[in-house]
């Protein structure tokens, strides 16, 4: 839950930042060009004084064009370019100019410094140029006219480069930068310390649903951390589950103490059936019906009492060889399958571990390979097979008998469920609850399938590590 609580808390912080970020960006762009413009603006309207003082008297002819006033304003625009690096110059209404620096600098037909130029002619400084970026290379033209009695008539002209500006800008945005990318990197650890506080109890009350789900039932969830409503749903979960593990110890307890209070009276009551049969004839059809529920009877309260002490009782998992186990079940059931002429053989390995209850795998394959003899006609065989898939030993007990529809697949396992075709075999349908119920124990798995071309197959599934490894 955690990896896809975090991205999306991380994506909004950083939309919060980004969207505060690119305005202040701008704005900072924007302070430090308007320091050069105001920079710019000083130094238009010191030259547009020193100019009005070249203009003040008009000139007497050629020769006296270049007066004191004149080359010292050309010398001043000389000084001011070559310590700035900036274009300047003054020019006359018709563009022509009256002091210029360089002197190969001319007024340009169009764009922005003809544009600044026709501005200010209009009395008015000329209006703030764009924004500059630090990708764009472009230069910053201020113009300032030069008014005389009440006229216009020159205008101050600087163009100027913006490489200092666009360092200046770049390194704002650089610390900008810094700081955003600090302050994403504390909320992402605010973000991670928050959703691991949110979510631990979430996590603990996961893996103890878990754990009863797989038949822990002690599973319980620590109520002593985490947000208020999840401390509150810890507690729940707790007392909820031992309201259902009381529930389920008296429902053993139940079945546990009715199959062993009523095997006595069934013991006497068979007994006193066998004290009857002797004052009847041999073969008395009655008595035999009477005798032989009576036994099914006391079979059925054995294996209720096995199923429940399989529920209640707990594994011991060891690192066990699982070959040597089945090999053993099988040359154990050979004289039954001889005596029932079905063919009973194993194949697979001499040799593979597996961590299992050897007691329990041992009474969980005695109930299926009992089951599938049972099922399996004179003539055919029974085969059992140990292989190795991934990290499970896999054990097959697969026959060929009548096999089980796919509806009836679903239901195999379920406590007193039978084939209605198999009605007239002996049994009380509760081995193979009892073989799940011993193999889940232990973390092991019990699973059915149909058997090619016919038959059923079941599968047993052992971890081939214990816990921890």
């Amino acid at each position: 839950m955690r990896t896809r609580l975090l991205p999306l808390l991380i994506v909004l912080m950083a939309g919060v930042l980004l969207a505060l970020g690119f305005p202040l960006a701008a704005g900072l762009a924007a302070v430090q060009q308007q320091r050069v413009v105001m920079d710019r603006i000083d130094d238009t309207a010191r030259f547009a004084s020193l100019a009005q003082y070249v203009l003040a008297t008009p000139s007497p002819g050629p020769a006296e064009a270049l007066d004191e006033r004149l080359i010292a304003l050309d010398s001043e625009l000389g000084r001011y370019e070559e310590l700035y690096g900036i274009q300047a110059g003054v020019f006359h209404r018709t563009g022509a100019p009256l002091a210029i620096a360089p002197s190969e600098w001319a007024l340009p037909l169009a764009g922005e410094v003809r544009q600044a130029f026709q501005e200010a002619l209009a009395g008015r400084r000329s209006s703030d140029p764009g924004q500059i970026w630090p990708w764009r290379h472009n230069k910053l033209t201020v113009a300032s006219p030069v008014i005389r009695d009440g006229d216009v008539v020159a205008v101050v002209v600087t163009h100027s480069p913006t490489g200092e500006l666009r360092s200046r800008i770049l390194h704002d945005w650089l610390l900008l930068g810094a700081g955003e990318t600090a302050a994403m990197l504390v909320a992402v650890a605010a973000a991670f310390r928050l959703t691991g506080w949110v979510l631990k109890p979430v996590r603990t009350l996961d893996a103890a649903a878990h754990g009863i789900a797989t038949g822990r039932m002690n599973s319980r969830v620590a109520a002593d951390n985490g947000p208020p409503e999840l401390r509150r749903l810890a507690r729940s979960f707790n007392e909820m589950a031992d309201n259902v593990e009381e529930v389920l110890e008296q429902q053993r307890a139940f079945v546990a103490d009715a199959s062993h209070q009523l095997r006595n009276p069934l013991s006497a009551l068979l007994l006193r059936i066998d004290l009857m049969a002797l004052d009847l004839p041999d073969g008395h059809e009655e008595i035999l019906s009477v005798r032989a529920e009576g036994k099914r009877l006391a079979r059925v309260l054995d294996d209720l009492l096995d199923l429940a002490l399989a529920e209640h009782a707990a594994s011991d998992t060891q690192l066990t060889d699982i070959a040597e186990i089945v090999t053993d079940r099988v040359g154990a059931w050979s004289p039954v399958a001889s005596r029932e002429r079905v063919a009973l053989a194993y194949s697979g390995p001499s040799a593979v571990t597996g961590w299992a209850d050897p007691i329990a795998l041992s009474s969980a394959l005695d109930a299926i390979v009992d089951n599938a003899l049972k099922f399996t006609p004179a003539g055919a065989r029974v085969d059992v097979g140990v292989a190795v898939a991934g990290d499970r030993v896999q054990i097959t007990v697969a026959d060929h008998g009548p096999g089980l529809t796919e509806e009836e697949l679903t239901r195999i396992g379920d406590r007193f469920w039978r084939s209605g075709r198999h009605q007239n075999v002996s049994g009380s349908g509760l081995g193979l609850s009892i073989s799940r119920a011993l193999l889940a124990a232990g973390g092991a798995t019990l699973s059915y399938a149909p058997n090619e071309p016919n038959g059923l197959r079941a599968t047993i599934a052992v971890p081939r590590h214990g816990q921890g490894h």
